[in-house]
């Protein structure tokens, strides 16, 4: 679930609202200062009502604090989320990933294009995992299956085949861009599909819906 992104911004691109929380103030400038020099980045204290807005949280691995501000940052305040962490056991990233948040990135590799990179994507509403965490997410969520799903052929009804090949190659780690190539799409028809299945099923991204096709049997 990770995607290509640029990391430069025209002069008309809307800048991204970006909020830090970090355990100390080392941590917080170190990230704020990664953040500042780009210009698609608006650092700010305040988010109420800014769309696309991103709050970025670092954290040196999961705990029941980690998964409460993430729970109040992305239900409570609608904001999209990125979480630097330096560990997640595999219990932990289906609980860290229902949270709502579609984008982690280690702390040993949050360098300042990776870093942005991650903000854009949680902003745009798109996946991105490391490719370890998305390996560890299937076999998290294999696990969790249900042995016998309803439907014809042995699959549960909900969702279309369409949607099934999308999530399928965001699975792998495809970009929106990646995907429509592959499939013949645009880029837009990509968004809108991803868009609809996780408004009709009530998930949270993209990486909420893979783990949902995950478990319920639709891709493996």
């Amino acid at each position: 679930m990770h995607g290509s992104s640029h990391s430069g911004a025209s002069g008309s691109e809307k800048r991204i609202p970006v909020r830090v929380h970090a355990p100390d103030p080392i941590s917080h400038e170190g990230a704020v200062g990664q953040l500042r020099r780009h210009p698609v980045i608006e650092l700010v204290e305040e988010t109420t009502g800014r769309d696309g807005a991103v709050a970025v949280l670092l954290a040196e691995s999961i705990d029941q604090r980690t998964l409460s501000s993430l729970r109040r940052l992305v239900r409570g305040e609608g904001l999209r989320a990125v979480l630097v962490v330096s560990q997640i056991r595999e219990a932990e990233l289906l609980d860290v990933i229902e949270c709502g948040v579609g984008a982690i990135v280690w702390r040993h590799e949050a360098t300042e294009h990776r870093l942005l990179q991650a903000v854009i994507a949680a902003s745009r509403g798109d996946g991105d995992l490391p490719s370890d965490l998305i390996g560890r997410l299937i076999s998290q969520v294999s696990a969790l299956r249900p042995g016998a799903s309803g439907g014809p052929g042995g699959r549960p009804a909900g969702l279309t085949a369409r949607e099934i090949d999308v999530l399928r190659l965001v699975a792998e780690g495809l970009g929106t861009g990646e995907i429509a190539g592959k499939l013949s799409y645009s880029e837009r028809t990509v968004k809108n599909i991803l868009q609809a299945l996780t408004t009709r099923l009530a998930l949270r991204n993209r990486a909420h819906a893979v783990a949902h096709a995950l478990r319920e049997g639709y891709i493996s």
